[in-house]
């Protein structure tokens, strides 16, 4: 029987406020990633959805390395185990 598991997060990102259109544009061209919201003063919310933590820690520091972004926090992390191998069989 095999297991597997998803990486649910999601992540608030502070960017300078002129520099929201063009972070967004390069968050939403990393894999497995989705902006669920924006404020004008320069946050974004974003979800991730993966198959490891790994992802996650290397996701928020690909982030954090992009010109303009101030700071990326965590805010949420949960894991969903599942059996890949009942999904198969219905």
């Amino acid at each position: 029987m095999a297991l597997d598991e998803v990486h649910i997060s999601s992540l608030v990102v502070h960017v300078k406020p002129e520099s929201l259109a063009s972070v967004k544009a390069q968050i939403l061209d990393m894999p497995n990633t989705e902006i669920h919201g924006e404020s004008e003063e320069g946050k974004i919310i974003v979800v991730l959805e993966t198959e490891n933590q790994g992802y996650v820690t290397e996701t928020i520091d690909k982030i954090n390395n992009l010109e303009n972004v101030l700071i990326t926090f965590l805010v949420y992390h949960q894991i969903e185990h599942f059996d890949s191998q009942s999904e198969d069989d219905s």
